[in-house]
């Protein structure tokens, strides 16, 4: 059974830092296509950041370039997202994405709730 299992949200005071994980299980982890992403309640979920199966490429959402770094660790089947200077602005539910390009190969996990207090 495909999961992709979040962790390292919570509340945060504005100016902080945090770094979220995501741990794959039930498919190839190092084929895919890996982002995180986050949703604001009644908006739609956007893109913060993307990073290509072996890791050579990365790519960021405007808003948040110079705040992020996104990694991962193919042997442990892991993403992670490091996030500095937090805003409230930042408060949004952030999830983990996996992707080979086709629906049939798009997952997603639970999600992980960050709060950003001023």
């Amino acid at each position: 059974q495909v999961q992709l299992v979040e962790s390292g949200g919570g509340l945060v005071q504005a100016g902080g830092s945090l770094r979220l994980s995501c741990v794959g299980y039930g498919f190839v982890f190092s084929s895919y296509d890996m982002a995180w992403y986050r949703q604001v309640p009644g908006e739609e979920r956007e893109l913060m950041a993307r990073i290509t199966a072996t890791g050579g490429n990365t790519r960021y959402g405007d808003w948040v370039k110079g705040r992020a770094t996104i990694s991962r660790d193919n042997a442990k089947n892991a993403l992670y997202l490091e996030l500095n200077n937090l805003k409230p602005e930042d408060t949004a539910v952030y999830y983990c994405n996996a992707d080979r390009g086709s629906p049939v190969y798009d997952y997603w996990g639970q999600g992980t709730q960050v709060t950003v207090s001023s």
